[in-house]
């Protein structure tokens, strides 16, 4: 039996490491960062990307911040040291709703990314990978750290933090800590704090990931190609990819179709199986497991109340003009959350309903709708 070859097995991670092409990368250092959970991070790096040019007196920044798997990459094609072509590009650039003749976008990698901002794939102190020994960190450390961002690029107030999913919860958490310096605020389907419902979804991929023997409890950056945890990454994946679609888009799409010639009364597999092992084989070669883990448990700590009163207290605090939105097929974070979070903050008036078979990936898919939402918020 030929063996192989190193080019078909999965990378150890698909992280960007130094070395790698920059692509349209730039990046600030941090210092110090105290954390939630206790301890310091002694010193970070985030990469980011920006279109556009500041104006004069710095009034024209927006922030947009990605999802769990995004990257700085929002906009423009694959090329060299991006491995996709821009997540959200229907709506940054000339002439679109974050319309990049007038504004300043800026995209950062979150604090315990993997491409290009400091995680658990980056060198520690001493060299070496961080790998288990990166600490835990919460929604609310990474708005800090972005924080440093804004001020080495002279922005004091932003004209608008924006983003969906776990990129709301970072965006409704700047508009919390620090009121002042959000003066429009878009999140997309992404609630207050997160359910019981989100964290037990959360669990299996977890699981799936950490009981993978590639693991080796998050110190597996020097093992060869195929013998990192891309087995559990991609279970991750498949669990996850589920509750971004809806249960009736699946349905109509694929219906019980076998996939091909295959026979599923035998090893075959159903058309919507191939569909979630696509999906899963292209994020093990982008993604790194570790970076899945440390910013999962972020999510599941998501709670804008905590040590703040509770709830209700933390978004009083939220002085943007705000709109809020959710969509109507999203089976992981329901319309009813963004009800809720409508109802909490001044002036936000009734959350927007983004019409859309396609569940919760609607904020990646349906570009019309979204821009119509940045359009009200800007204009």
């Amino acid at each position: 039996m030929t063996e192989p070859s190193t080019v078909d097995l999965p990378p150890v991670t698909g992280a960007w490491r130094a070395g790698d092409p920059p692509g349209r990368r730039q990046w600030s250092a941090g210092g110090r960062l105290r954390l939630d959970a206790g301890g310091t991070l002694p010193e970070y790096r985030i990469a980011y990307e920006t279109w556009g040019r500041l104006n004069s007196d710095a009034s024209n920044a927006v922030l947009v911040e990605h999802a769990l798997t995004g990257d700085s990459h929002a906009a423009g094609p694959a090329s060299p040291g991006h491995p996709t072509a821009g997540w959200w590009d229907g709506l940054i650039g000339p002439g679109r709703a974050l319309n990049t003749d007038e504004l300043f976008v800026v995209v950062p990698n979150v604090l315990g990314g993997c491409q290009g901002s400091t995680g658990p794939s980056s060198p520690g102190p001493d060299g070496r990978p961080w790998g288990s020994r990166f600490p835990r960190i919460t929604i609310r450390d990474q708005v800090r750290a972005e924080a440093v961002v804004a001020d080495e690029l002279g922005i004091d107030r932003w004209a608008a933090v924006l983003g969906g999913s776990m990129g709301g919860m970072r965006a409704l958490e700047w508009a919390v800590t620090f009121p002042g310096r959000v003066a429009g605020l878009l999140v997309l389907a992404a609630p207050a704090a997160s359910s019981a419902d989100q964290v037990a979804w959360a669990s299996p991929q977890l699981h799936a990931i950490t009981a993978d023997p590639g693991w080796r409890g998050g110190d597996y950056y020097d093992a060869p190609p195929g013998a990192g945890p891309h087995r559990g990454l991609g279970v991750a994946r498949r669990i996850a990819h589920v509750t971004y679609r809806s249960g009736l888009e699946l349905d109509q799409r694929f219906g019980r179709r076998p996939q091909g010639a295959e026979d599923p009364l035998g090893d075959g597999r159903y058309a919507v199986e191939s569909y979630l092992d696509h999906h899963a084989d292209k994020l093990v070669r982008r993604f790194d497991a570790g970076s899945y883990v440390l910013l999962t448990r972020s999510m599941n700590t998501h709670d804008v109340g905590r040590d703040r009163g509770g709830v209700g207290a933390a978004l009083a605090r939220v002085t943007a003009r705000s709109v809020i939105a959710g969509v109507d097929s999203d089976r992981l974070y329901p319309m009813r959350q963004a009800h809720e979070l409508a109802a909490g903050i001044p002036g936000a008036g009734e959350a927007a309903e983004i019409n859309s078979p396609y569940g919760h990936d609607s904020f990646l898919i349906e570009t019309e709708q979204v821009a119509n939402l940045v359009k009200a918020l800007l204009h």
